[in-house]
Order: C-alpha cells, then structure tokens, then sequence
C-alpha cells in the first residue's frame, strides 16, 4: 500500500526545484497531485516530467484572485483535497541598509501572504484530518547575512504552524513546517549572485553542514511524504529540520 493511496494534493510552485521533487514523490505515493507556478512553460514541463496523476494550474500565490481560480478548479474536479504543499516562495541578497521596499513586498507577498491565503482559501475543501505542510527553512533561526528579509519571511511561516494547530484542533488538520537547509534549486538563480559566486557560496555553506554536503530536492521530498501521510499522525506544529545538522550546531 502506497502511503498517500488516493489522496488529492496540491503543491504551489510546483514546476521546478523541492515543489517538483515533491510532486514526483507524491504521485509516486499514490496521489493525485496539483501544481501551481507562474510560467506556462515551466509548468508544461513539469507536468511531462511527473507523467500522470497531475494538473497543473498557473497562477501566483500572491494574487488571491488567482488563488480563488484554483480552488474553484479542484473544488469542481475533486470535490476536496487533502494534502496542502504550501511551497512557494523565494528570496534575494539584500543588506541592511540596501533593503527596499519592492524587496520587501516582493518577498513578504510570496512567502507570508501567499501562503497564508492559499492555506485559508483551501479550508472549506479540506477533510477532518488532512495534512498542511509550510515550507519554511533554518534561516528561520539561523543568521545569514544580508538575507534578513527572506529569514523573516520564513520565521512568519514556522510561527503560523504553531499558530494554525490551535484554530484547526477541532477538525483534527495537522500543520507541521519543514526547514530545508542549503539545498541548490533553481531558485537559486534568482538570489542576485553570479555563476562564481553562487558556486563560492554553495561551497562554502557545505564546508559548514556535519554530514560535509548540501542536500537535494528529493531529500526534503522524501521529508514532506512522512509529514504528509498516516507515518506522521500523532506529528503536529512542528519544525521539521532538512539540513545535514547544519541548524543544530
């Protein structure tokens, strides 16, 4: 018996990096699986690289007209959903003293009202006992120069889990955040450094890590298919960390 056997998913920024790699091993658990994203194009090609039991819908996570799109979509093809991958986010370099408002706005509208509208629009579909899993990240507790706006970004996420287990106690949903630590995606590529210096500093973050490497989008897959499946029943509100060790030294 596969662990998620006739479950109905939804995976926001689903077309690349961890939400890719997740809805790959959500299918191959047995689900049924939505993906959201901004580009068509990347979302067509996720869509042939997962192969079946996926739909995908564009649209931005900060836009709640875009939100209502999609839960009207999985409302009318499935009637519920019982497994939220509230996944989409992203961050850039800024210092203190650089940070502007676009910054600001850009990251805060991904990572902290997008997602926490994508959860609340997605209530009425969900089943006493369903599962929500927040991506957050180590930085949610760990400095890291010049990233304070994304690292606060991702201590709002950890901090509606704690929150969002008490609302939802008496319909039995779960809510648990995973932390990811350096784990290269093509997101990546969006942070505002050069090839070398993306590569100096994937280096140097692993040089940190106890197990002497950075981890990749399967590993933390793999993490989400315990929180989102019956392994992980009695697991609620809690900080899941993804890391190598890297957030415990």
């Amino acid at each position: 018996m596969r662990k998620l056997e006739g479950k109905i998913a939804l995976v926001t920024g689903g077309n690349s990096g961890i939400g890719l790699a997740t809805a790959k091993q959500f299918v191959a658990e047995g689900a049924y699986v939505y993906i959201t994203g901004r580009r068509q194009a990347e979302l067509d090609a996720a869509v042939e690289a997962i192969g079946k039991n996926v739909t995908a819908v564009q649209s931005d996570v900060s836009n709640l007209a875009d939100l209502d799109r999609l839960f009207a979509t999985i409302e009318q093809e499935q009637g519920h959903l019982d497994i939220i991958f509230a996944n989409a986010g992203g961050g850039q370099i800024a210092p203190l003293g650089a940070i502007t408002e676009e910054h600001f706005d850009k990251t805060f509208n991904t990572n902290v009202k997008g997602l926490l509208f994508t959860v609340q629009k997605a209530l009425p579909l969900l089943p006493e006992g369903a599962s929500i899993i927040l991506n957050a990240s180590i930085t949610s507790i760990k400095g890291t120069p010049a990233f304070s706006v994304y690292s606060a970004s991702k201590a709002a996420v950890r901090s509606f889990a704690r929150n969002w287990i008490l609302d939802l106690r008496e319909r039995k949903i779960r809510v648990n955040a995973i932390s990811p630590g350096v784990v290269p995606t093509p997101g990546y590529d969006h942070l505002g450094l050069n090839d070398q210096q993306l590569q100096e500093f994937v280096d140097s973050q692993a040089s940190t890590i106890p197990l002497g490497r950075v981890g990749t989008p399967d590993e933390i897959a793999k993490a989400v298919v315990f929180l989102a499946s019956d392994d992980s029943s009695f697991v609620n509100g809690i900080e899941l960390f993804v890391d190598g060790g890297m957030a415990q030294i």
